[in-house]
């Protein structure tokens, strides 16, 4: 797996890094061992660039991740994030939001115990808290950083006015977003943005929740599948995007790769600064996902992707309104 450099920072990390929530949240049915065995394989592979939260299974990924970091902590650069907390009314949708200062100290502290280790290398807030300024809660991850219990701070899904404030308290290292062929509204403001600060882009969700892997397939997904309540899933917007695959399918079969390849090579030729995190719980799909570092996409490939994506523009909304709400980032 070649490298790439986490913005300012100079820190190098895998050039394709492993999105882990599916593993433990939101996406149907757990297999612990079947998980380990693909942390396990992303060691082998080079893909060393992992990334939780604590809201992630209530902790639980954490957890889990601590049981293959054992032993290999020095080998992974470890991303977590804190400020969002579990709503008693069970709705994935519907988090707490927290960036005090005090929450701040009592999550980090739990983050390093469930994930076994006295450092996080990338210590993200997970969503702006509305009540609390984001000078104020990047100020306290400041200190976090001075005491050595976390090396760089990030922000998740914020405009680039908050990062430009944020980055004025502390340099940011990392601003992670959703980022796909089905999701760029991050293009027109936000990218240039980070690029400008020196922040490094981690595209989340990079293969559209799954929409262009070849095992996509929502009526054998469980009713407990965060996906069966996003609209870009649901009625016509589902079609729009059925074709959409379609057709980006037979442009990816044109150059010998895959759907998901194509999808992850076109977001990697977006920019030097650019990182995304596919997500799997299976070793066969994550060799797949790896492969996707060494396709070139030429010009004409970038046009052949646009035509299509132009031709199918009904995309859907990402998220339910109640969650969308989270994601303004002020």
């Amino acid at each position: 797996m070649n490298t790439k450099t986490l913005g300012w920072t100079g820190e190098q990390v895998s050039a394709l890094g492993l999105g882990c929530m599916g593993m433990s949240h939101a996406y149907g049915r757990r297999d612990d061992r079947e998980s380990l065995s693909t942390l396990e394989r992303a060691l082998e592979l080079g893909v060393t660039f992992w990334d939780t939260a604590d809201y992630y299974g209530n902790g639980d990924n954490e957890r889990l991740i601590a049981k293959a970091l054992k032993g290999n902590r020095g080998k992974v650069f470890l991303a977590t994030k804190f400020g969002l907390r579990a709503p008693k009314s069970g709705d994935l949708f519907a988090p707490v939001t927290d960036g005090s200062p005090a929450w701040m100290k009592t999550a980090v502290e739990s983050s390093l115990q469930r994930l076994k280790t006295d450092y996080i290398d990338l210590y993200y807030l997970h969503r702006v808290d509305p009540k609390v300024p984001v000078e104020e809660t990047v100020g306290a991850m400041a200190a976090l950083v001075r005491e050595g219990k976390i090396r760089y701070i990030g922000l998740s899904e914020v405009s680039a006015d908050t990062l430009r404030r944020a980055h004025s308290v502390h340099r940011i290292a990392a601003l992670q977003s959703e980022y796909s062929l089905l999701s760029r509204e991050i293009e027109a403001e936000i990218l240039p943005a980070a690029k400008a600060l020196g922040t490094a882009l981690i595209p989340f969700s990079p293969l559209g929740r799954g929409m262009f892997t070849s095992t996509f397939d929502l009526s054998k997904m469980p009713e407990t599948d965060a996906r069966r309540t996003m609209p870009r899933f649901q009625g016509h917007h589902l079609e729009n995007n059925r074709c959409l695959v379609e057709a980006l399918t037979a442009l990816a079969r044109e150059k010998g790769i895959d759907t998901a390849q194509l999808a992850l090579a076109w977001i990697m030729a977006k920019g030097d600064h650019i990182i995304p995190i596919p997500g799997t719980k299976r070793s066969r799909y994550l060799e797949k996902n790896t492969c996707a570092a060494d396709v070139v996409l030429d010009a004409a490939d970038i046009a052949a992707i646009e035509a299509v994506i132009a031709k199918y523009p009904d995309t859907g909304d990402r998220y339910p309104e109640s969650a969308l709400k989270l994601t303004s980032g002020r």
